[in-house]
């Protein structure tokens, strides 16, 4: 009973309250797309284990923010990780109602299900490898630890969000080899995935370089054919005026022609006269 009170009670903050608008205007327009968020969620369940090997996470988001960019979507770092807080806490304001009611409300309910249900699974696998008495113990001293990123784990404490979601946030314990492994492990994670984003960004520049490349090639092509048709124009605007100029002259010439034969004629026609007057 008192468990379903608190539930309602958080339902009941969560509707007056809602805890995605304050999330929601983070976001930068243009506003995200159906397909976009597909996309973005598809990108972040592949490195969703990633997320929850290491606290270091804005290397993460800018390998997220990098790959939506090679989907033609352009969005930071930033305005990734404020979509994936948004989206989860919708998904957690999802927990009182049926799934098919879910569904209707939040369009991602699958999507986000998907994920975690595949990180509760990477969960309860590591705590069986790990030994069940020191899994049991583990698992009492921090309630629910492991299950969330710690990026969720701060929206979730920002939110006060339900017992079945708030994590406390662990402890760091020195304890010799066991500890000594994960470290290393995270620093090997962190290492990959900024030598896999430094080849993503090199590879990007040359891609970059050869684009350039290709318009500069395509630049002096058009130039060089502007000329040629402009060299064409003037070669046939010379040859046309030095046809009018010919036409001119042979014009010129046949009516000096027929000038000096009226003349002639006429001279002639008087000389005529004058000799049949004299007779």
């Amino acid at each position: 009973m008192e468990a379903a009170g608190h539930h309602h009670r958080h339902h009941h903050h969560l509707q007056n309250h809602p805890a995605s608008a304050s999330v929601e205007a983070s976001d930068r327009f243009p506003q995200w797309s159906l397909q976009e968020t597909k996309e973005f969620l598809a990108i972040r369940a592949e490195l969703d284990q990633s997320f929850m090997e290491t606290k270091r996470n804005k290397l993460l988001w800018e390998v997220i923010s990098t790959r939506m960019r090679e989907k033609g979507f352009n969005r930071s770092s930033e305005q990734c990780k404020c979509k994936w807080k948004n989206l989860v806490t919708r998904y957690k304001g999802c927990g009182t109602i049926e799934a098919e009611a879910a569904r209707q409300h939040f369009p991602f309910y699958d999507e986000l299900q998907a994920i975690f249900t595949a990180r509760m699974q990477s969960i309860l696998c590591s705590e069986s490898e790990g030994g069940g008495a020191t899994a049991s113990r583990k698992k009492s001293a921090v309630p629910g630890a492991g299950q969330f990123s710690s990026d969720e784990e701060e929206d979730i404490e920002e939110n006060e969000l339900d017992e079945k979601y708030s994590v406390r946030k662990k402890k760091k314990v020195k304890t010799g080899s066991g500890t000594g492994g994960s470290t290393s492990g995270g620093n090997d994670n962190v290492k990959e995935m900024l030598e896999d984003f430094m080849r993503q960004q090199l590879q990007m520049e040359m891609q970059w370089r050869e684009a350039l490349e290709s318009r500069e090639n395509e630049r002096r092509s058009k130039e060089m054919e502007w000329r040629q048709a402009m060299e064409a124009l003037e070669k046939e605007r010379i040859m046309m005026e030095r046809r009018w100029r010919e036409r001119e002259e042979q014009r010129r010439m046949r009516e000096e022609a027929r000038a000096e034969k009226r003349d002639a004629l006429i001279t002639a026609l008087l000389n005529k006269l004058r000799r049949e007057g004299q007779m």
